[in-house]
């Protein structure tokens, strides 16, 4: 592999000599690719020595070659420590005014950072506003360990040790290359699977004019769909309401109220291999819809009372189903769980409580107290698996996180003596 090493201007930078020299040792190509700042504690020759490759600093050095788009393009990973609080803050805010900088903005390859800095800046909310940024791009970032800083105090802020970021660097790499793959038209891992999904908000009408709804954008439920067809499977959405155009090339069924959508749930999902409820359905519903819109009342300020009555536990009902049924489709039954914590439990453990009580196979859980998920390009997901206790947590763009969640299903599928086998359990 080819390994860009991104050295930030920090004391830490001495360490990533060693990191360099074990990238090398195993076998990869190693670019080292300083700031000017990390030349200040460390000296090019010894970087070019030990990457046995010439180091840069400017996109304005061998402009012939485009430097920093042929660095992105070649690359398979780029490591960078330390990560110092000012490069993470210029790599958030999307700046190129270096080489490094402009490489990040310009690759597709798995960007890892090693944060290290004194405590009192890790801490600080703008970093750590930077940090959830960065992570929003689908960058992974090594926590800073706790020791000796620079001076004579020690906290959080010290670099890990090269032989732990290479590890870690590794690992992030190994894993990034299995989603490639999957996401790759050429690897069809879900080939000749019919894939159910859900996806945006129900709408439960009042009257002419309104309606109780919530803030799905659909996005999730759209990105899944998307890659799993990329991945080969046979795709019906059933899409409710939402924010952006569905495209074209999937098989779509609209809904508008949660009744429509458990409808076309229980027609469809009889013939599914995978059943993906992504869709956040409306928990009630008006008892009585009224006709002609709800007029107020010039002469009081009373406010007209609605009667609510549950709309259906549609995940549930299909997992009782395939229960009774012999023919026990679908196969896989996943659905997800927007999770704000209370004061008692966090959202994990409500989370889990969930997975027990709807009797799925699998449970995509998010934190929505910040409105994370909602709308946005990004979402975090702990994907719990009622077959084992392994937690898998993914953050990063929509379609990222939908190739974690859609690996984990196609892995178990793959595995058919201990799907039944846990399957004779429920």
């Amino acid at each position: 592999m080819r390994i860009v090493v991104g050295i930030g201007g920090g004391i830490a930078a001495y360490k990533a000599t060693m990191l360099l020299r074990l990238f090398s040792k195993a076998g990869h190509e190693v670019i080292a690719m300083p700031t000017e700042a990390a030349l200040q504690f460390i000296g090019k020759p010894t970087l070019e020595a030990l990457s046995s490759n010439p180091v840069s600093t400017s996109v304005f050095e061998r402009v012939e070659d485009v430097n920093h788009v042929r660095q992105a393009d070649e690359a398979d990973a780029v490591v960078i420590a330390p990560a110092t609080a000012d490069l993470m803050s210029r790599l958030a805010q999307g700046r190129a005014d270096d080489l490094l900088t402009a490489t990040v903005l310009t690759t597709h390859a798995p960007v890892i950072l090693a944060p290290a800095m004194h405590t009192q800046m890790w801490e600080h909310p703008a970093t750590q506003e930077n940090v959830q940024r960065l992570r929003s791009f689908g960058y992974e970032i090594i926590p800073p360990a706790h020791g000796r800083l620079t001076g004579p105090d020690s906290g959080v802020g010290r670099m890990p040790e090269p032989e732990d970021i290479f590890s870690a660097a590794l690992e992030v790499i190994e894993q990034r290359g299995e989603l490639s793959s999957l996401t790759d038209p050429n690897s069809l891992a879900l080939d000749g699977k019919r894939v159910v999904i859900t996806a945006g908000g129900t709408r439960e009408p009042l009257d002419p004019v309104r309606f109780l709804g919530n803030k799905s954008s659909g996005k999730q439920g759209i990105a899944l769909a998307q890659v799993a067809q990329r991945m080969g499977a046979e795709v019906k959405l059933i899409c409710a309401h939402v924010d952006i155009d569905i495209p074209e090339d999937i098989s779509t069924v609209r809904v508008s109220t949660g009744l429509e959508l458990k409808n076309q749930v229980e027609n469809l999902s009889r013939d599914a291999d995978i059943l993906i409820m992504a869709a956040a359905v409306a928990d009630f519903r008006p008892v009585a819809y009224e006709e002609f819109k709800i007029k107020k009342n010039a002469d009081t300020n009373d406010a007209p009372t609605i009667e609510l009555v549950r709309n259906p536990d549609i995940l549930r009902e299909i997992v009782v189903r395939r229960q009774q049924e012999k023919q026990q489709q679908p196969a896989v039954i996943v659905g997800f769980a927007a999770e704000t914590g209370s004061a008692e439990k966090s959202y994990l453990s409500l989370g889990r409580e969930k997975l027990v009580r709807k009797g799925c196979d699998f449970l995509a859980v998010n934190d929505v107290s910040n409105n994370a998920g909602f709308g946005t390009d990004s979402n975090a997901l702990t994907i719990l698996s009622k077959f084992n206790n392994q937690e898998i947590h993914c953050e990063g763009t929509k379609e990222e996180v939908s190739s974690e969640l859609l690996l984990a299903v196609a892995q178990h599928l793959s595995e058919p003596l201990t799907s039944s086998s846990q399957r004779v359990s429920e």
